[in-house]
């Protein structure tokens, strides 16, 4: 029987990084940009949360759908693609953006690499996903009116 409670992990995660403005401090994620980002189940309608490694790219957070390099898409991105509408937080800052996944290869492959570089654990997963593309998402940050 698995005894992992995966709320519990979460809400751990979350508390760390709201104790150190954003920066996990503990765990495999520790030191690396991270965010929590709130989106809208697909098909639930439910509000779904999810903890990302992200990197900047002309002020938008970018993140990928890696799923450690698994063979299909994580659920988020799912989520993402019926309700590009998300909270986020990340920084100590908790703001709405719009999620548009990057579909030009070229802009892509850029923003992968980008990604990659900068969280080298990243690298190793395409060879794992059997030929999926991993998604790479830009979070846009919707100006308060």
């Amino acid at each position: 029987m698995n005894d992992f409670d995966r709320d519990a992990w979460e809400s751990g995660l979350i508390a760390d990084m709201r104790a150190h403005d954003g920066n996990l401090t503990t765990g495999p994620m520790a030191g690396r940009p991270t965010l929590l980002m709130t989106a809208t189940g697909a098909r639930s309608g439910e509000p779904r949360r999810v903890i990302l490694n992200y990197t900047r790219d002309a002020g938008d957070y970018v993140i990928v759908g890696s799923k450690g390099g698994a063979p299909r898409d994580p659920v988020w991105v799912g989520n993402l693609r019926a309700h590009p509408e998300v909270t986020v937080e990340a920084g100590g800052r908790v703001f709405r953006a719009v999620a548009t996944i990057v579909s030009d290869p070229a802009e892509h492959d850029r923003l992968w690499d980008a990604h990659a570089t900068a969280m080298p654990v990243f690298a190793e997963y395409p060879a794992k996903t059997g030929g999926r593309i991993i998604p790479v998402i830009r979070l846009t940050e919707v100006a308060e009116s």
